[in-house]
């Protein structure tokens, strides 16, 4: 890679300015590039720092962002034309005719208009336009918050001036791109602006600067800056116009089924998208505080599905995007969040204090981007599935089938973004340190497990961010360097300079970015581990195969919710699939004996080098089992002490509130081994799949501004002793945690399996009876539920 500053074009100047620490690639291959240079300060180059803002000023080159690939923005007048064609939607003229008969009908029934007077139809005329009138104010003002004013180039030019000195500041190493990827989009842009049709970027979402990075990109290349979905918090005063004008389109939180809002979201996103407007939205809704990829959220994505599945959009490209981070700012909220710290609302003040984090080196940014699809020929495809027979009725009309069209969309999407995904530098060296055995690690040896970090991650096809033709160790010092002393220790007079986890939640974040390669194969060693744990010759540690996949299909419904699993042939083959992997990588062996049964085992190779590949996969999987565990123990709080209350529903947040207490708790006194197992994003996974199982049923009071309500299903309810009220270790909830407990990491305080048992039911159930003692005391009348339960659908059993 040429490291000195290349002229200024409109084809792909993709460099540092010389000096700079962009000079230094971290590159996985020859194609992988710095986009972003590297901005002059004034404080050490104020002659470089007046040129650059007049380059600016006066729109030298690319600066100027006048030949764009795509539809024209940034222009005196854009907004106005969107407005229009948004009010001139039929849809939205439907919308609106509907809500004013639907008033008018109302005023007839309350006698507000008087069917017997003489004046009745002229009245009725009268009150009709003062309604539609209203109607249209109230839209107009609706559409005004919400559309995105891109008006002015000067503005543009100015705003990435400014966000590039900041962003180059906090990321020095700049943003990187890969050339190829960049040349494959750029003929897809050149493609979508001679038809007329979007390209929608469905970005991940780690940190509030995903909003920047991608924005910064498609400027620096010439592409149209496409319009960004963001919730309405982030508008606050000056930030929130700067962002509108930037590109912003705020939309609500929360649409409370309103039906004019809904409406004119999909009026909005229609007339983008008719237009050829480029679009983005970020496909997890909200920013993932763990690390690793969210379940997606069907909102908007449901607005862009039925855009072209009613014809009212012809076509558009999706292209998911990954953007990975050597240190998200963000993080150190993330970590408060979920210890069960209420989430700080976005304001002024707290922007300009995160923006003071600007003046760390955080390291390099990654963006990567999948190859543009059609959406049109998704649904295609998906209308081809045996699953959407013609019977089921026209793909219009079916909801069930669009809802699973909705969530093969969204689970495609995502993963797609892991398959494009770096694992950066950061995140290698986040993942030894919490899948080792002992307290700390030395630098050679941490060098050494991070080459086999990269050659496991090549192995299963991900991609690794590393310094261009550097040494392994130049990669470590400088991810320690990122990580800082808050995150990894040192050790000092020792033999060899040792490290270790300083706070290994916040580290978790790091390690979570590699899971989702290893997953079926960390799912495996989890079920191995019930007989592994048992020690004893490798004919002990041996499991039936058929019990093996018992045990894997279990975990891997339990955790449904919680990780993105590989795109194939569902739980079967990819199990197989990851067998034959862990088989060729000499980690286990799979055998018939002479009885003619089938087992599976850790080969010697595997054990003569200390279990190193299966240590890996278990204690990778092993905290977000000890969650599981933790979710499922703290249902047993939600045993009813007597027969007189079981129609007691317990609040949902008050719950799991209890959950988290419950497991700092144990995690204290021993009986947890992992304290990150009590994030409440964890616990509200597994509470999700509790729900869906049937184990609990949720109820909602749509009539009250309280959260979901909650109680365990009756079959599932534990027993107590009739003379003592002390919980039984018996009953379908029991069996079921056990069935979780035993891919539990073994520790010392959990040998003696009864006094633990004894110890952790003792402590569920004091919580369980002071989460009762509270609901009795808020409940308005004697004997009174507090909600009806709403119909739980069964999905499948765990």
């Amino acid at each position: 890679m040429d490291n000195t500053r290349s002229a200024v074009t409109m084809e792909l100047p993709l460099s540092g300015g010389p000096g700079s620490e962009a000079d230094l690639p971290l590159q996985h291959d020859s194609t992988e590039q710095n986009l972003v240079e590297h901005m002059a300060r004034f404080e050490v180059n104020p002659y470089e720092w007046f040129r650059e803002v007049a380059l600016f000023v006066s729109g030298s080159g690319w600066r100027a962002y006048e030949k764009v690939t795509g539809q024209p923005v940034f222009y005196s007048g854009y907004t106005e034309k969107i407005k229009s064609g948004i009010m001139a939607s039929p849809m939205l003229q439907r919308m609106l005719a509907e809500l004013t008969g639907k008033r008018l009908e109302v005023e007839e029934q309350e006698h507000l208009l008087d069917r017997t007077s003489p004046t009745f139809e002229t009245d009725k005329v009268k009150r009709q336009d003062e309604i539609i009138s209203s109607l249209r104010e109230a839209t107009n003002t609706m559409i005004d918050n919400m559309v995105c004013k891109m008006e002015s180039k000067y503005f543009i030019r100015s705003a990435y001036y400014m966000v590039t000195q900041l962003l180059t500041r906090a990321y020095h190493q700049g943003i990187y791109v890969d050339r190829q990827e960049i040349d494959r989009l750029r003929s897809y842009a050149d493609m979508a602006a001679k038809q007329k049709r979007s390209i929608i970027f469905l970005p991940c979402h780690k940190s509030h600067l995903d909003y920047v990075s991608l924005q910064l990109i498609c400027y620096r290349l010439g592409f149209t800056l496409p319009v960004v979905v963001a919730g309405d918090n982030l508008n606050f005063p000056l930030v929130g116009s700067f962002l509108q004008h930037a590109g912003a389109m705020w939309i609500r939180r929360s649409f409370d089924k309103d039906p004019l809002y809904i409406t004119l979201v999909q009026t909005y996103i229609d007339t983008l998208l008719q237009n050829g407007y480029n679009f983005e939205c970020f496909i997890e809704g909200t920013r993932s505080r763990t690390g690793k990829l969210l379940g997606p959220r069907f909102g908007i994505l449901s607005f862009l599905l039925d855009s072209v599945i009613t014809g009212r959009t012809e076509d558009a490209y999706i292209c998911p995007v990954s953007s990975q981070y050597d240190k998200v700012i963000e993080v150190d909220s993330y970590v408060s969040e979920l210890l069960g710290q209420p989430k700080q609302k976005e304001n002024l003040s707290g922007f300009l204090s995160a923006s003071s984090v600007l003046t760390l080196k955080l390291g390099r940014v990654d963006v990567r981007f999948h190859e543009p699809w059609s959406l049109k020929d998704f649904i295609k495809s998906q209308e081809l599935r045996p699953s959407h027979a013609p019977n089921q009725g026209s793909i219009e009309r079916s909801k069930e089938v669009r809802s699973r069209m909705l969530r093969t969309l969204g689970y495609k999407v995502l993963s797609d973004i892991n398959a494009i995904s770096v694992v950066m530098p950061t995140a290698l060296v986040g993942t030894i340190l919490l899948t080792l055995r002992g307290r700390g690690v030395g630098r050679s040896e941490l060098i050494r497990r991070v080459d086999w970090l990269c050659g496991r991650i090549q192995a299963k096809g991900g991609k690794v961010a590393h310094f261009h033709g550097a040494p392994t160790g130049y990669v470590v010092d400088r991810a320690l360097e990122v990580l800082g002393p808050s995150l990894v220790g040192t050790v000092e007079g020792l033999a060899e300079q040792t490290f270790y986890a300083v706070d290994r939640f916040q580290m978790s974040f790091y390690r979570n970015m590699t899971i989702h390669l290893f997953i079926s194969e960390a799912l495996i060693a989890a079920a191995m581990y019930t007989r592994v744990k048992q020690g004893g010759g490798p004919a002990i540690q041996r499991m039936v195969q058929a019990e093996l996949t018992d045990q894997v299909t279990f975990l891997s419904q339990l955790f449904r919710g919680e990780f993105i699993f590989p795109a194939g042939e569902g739980l079967a083959a990819n199990l197989e699939r990851a067998v034959a992997g862990l088989q060729a990588d000499e980690v286990i062996e799979v055998f018939t004996s002479y009885e003619g049964k089938t087992y599976a085992g850790l080969t010697d190779i595997e054990r003569q080098r200390g279990r190193e590949n299966y240590d890996f996969y278990c204690f990778l999987i092993w905290p977000f089992i000890e969650a599981a565990w933790l979710g499922a123990v703290s249902l047993m709080c939600l045993t009813p002490p007597s027969a007189a209350e079981v129609d007691i529903w317990i609040d949902m947040k008050k719950a799991q509130d209890s959950a988290q207490l419950l497991g700092k708790t144990l995690y204290h006194q021993g009986d947890l081994s992992y304290f990150e197992a009590v994030n409440k994003e964890s616990l509200k996974n597994a509470y999700s799949r509790f729900a869906e199982e049937g184990i609990i049923v949720v109820a909602t009071n749509k009539d009250s501004k309280a959260g979901p309500t909650m109680r365990l299903s009756p079959d599932w309810t534990p027993r107590r002793d009739g003379q003592t009220g002390a919980l039984l270790l018996q009953g379908r909830l029991w069996d079921f945690t056990e069935k979780i407990a035993k891919c539990r990491r073994e520790g010392k305080n959990r040998r003696d399996g009864a006094t633990v048992s004894t110890r952790v039911l003792s402590m569920a159930n004091k919580l369980g009876l002071a989460l009762f003692e509270d609901m009795i005391s808020s409940r308005t009348a004697p004997n009174e539920p507090l909600v009806a339960p709403k119909k739980v659908q069964r999905r499948s059993k765990l």
